[in-house]
């Protein structure tokens, strides 16, 4: 439903269609079922990293902190995305209201490159660890861990901010049917009436400013990580070493692998289904969070005594 103003530069827009997977609805039958699997999941995986890294004093250390805001970050990806895509297949509620889009356009927009930069701090957190072990307690402290974050926060709000504000302000003049299953900047900006190629143009600037810049900084952390191992000459030191970075590796493999394929996806739209780009923005917002808790589980130490030991003190206070 639409309502115009007449003195308003924008008109009043009570909300959007959101057309997700209409071209192929069978997709709709059986991407419901995993797509809800690994939504509960990525919820409980991510909770009960949380909760025992929370109850556990040993895990009470920067490394897990930064842990802890990437599973914060990772809920509220999926709890912003998830849950309507859910709606959709289940009860055809393709109904979103104009703030409600605009808000989550902003979430996505702001809480991807966050990640990305907790994962860019992750990787400084690992090189000090490696490259310099004798500063690391008073270079990674708690301290640096609370102004990271302070950074992480602002950072990415700031430059984020304009997208859905650029989209917002647009002249909306009937068309309200979003070709997607969320509200992406491109697919609901390209129904106003008015030019788009600021938007486009601050969207692509801000992309390669956040995202870019942390997987060039994470890549240079990696190449002194490597150089610092090659140089141990200890029997052992240099695989013990790379393995207190592997599970790192491995979540920044399930972010940026991913993102990489909708990118190269989306730039061969006319070769593949349109559909192929929506699903794989959509996967993008909980397969890492899905993985994310349980790549760390299965390879830390530590998290999997402190799971045990929370999931025991939950089984006696049963008894």
């Amino acid at each position: 439903m639409l309502s115009y103003s007449n003195t308003s530069l924008s008109p009043e827009v009570s909300e959007f269609l959101l057309n997700c997977f209409v071209r192929s609805p069978s997709w709709q039958l059986w991407l419901s079922l995993p797509l809800s699997l690994l939504f509960l999941l990525a919820m409980g995986a991510n909770a009960t990293l949380l909760v025992t890294i929370r109850l556990e004093e040993s895990l009470h250390q920067p490394m897990y902190y930064l842990l802890s805001l990437l599973s914060l970050l990772d809920m509220v990806l999926c709890l912003t995305v998830i849950p309507k895509v859910l709606a959709i297949f289940w009860f055809d509620l393709r109904a979103i209201s104009f703030s409600a889009c605009f808000l989550q356009m902003f979430i996505m927009n702001s809480f991807l490159p966050m990640e990305s930069c907790t994962f860019m701090v992750m990787a400084y957190d690992r090189y000090v660890a490696i490259c310099k072990p004798l500063h690391y307690p008073s270079i990674v402290t708690n301290q640096f861990v609370a102004k990271a974050t302070v950074f992480i926060l602002v950072r990415n709000t700031l430059l984020s901010a304009p997208i859905p504000i650029l989209s917002a302000w647009l002249h909306y003049c009937g068309k309200n049917i979003i070709e997607n299953c969320i509200c992406a900047n491109l697919s609901v900006s390209k129904l106003s009436c008015d030019s788009v190629a600021l938007n486009k143009i601050y969207q692509l600037i801000a992309a390669w400013t956040l995202l870019g810049s942390d997987l060039i900084l994470i890549f240079f952390s990696y190449v002194f990580i490597l150089q610092a191992v090659l140089r141990l000459k200890a029997k052992g030191a240099a695989a013990k070493a790379l393995s207190t970075c592997g599970s790192h590796f491995i979540l920044i493999l399930f972010f940026s692998t991913i993102l990489l394929v909708f990118v190269f996806t989306h730039m061969a739209k006319r070769k593949v289904s349109p559909d192929v780009p929506i699903l794989l923005n959509v996967l993008h917002h909980v397969i890492p969070a899905a993985l994310n808790p349980i790549v760390y589980g299965v390879r830390t130490k530590e998290i999997q005594q402190g799971i045990w030991k929370f999931l025991r003190k939950g089984s006696d206070s049963r008894k």
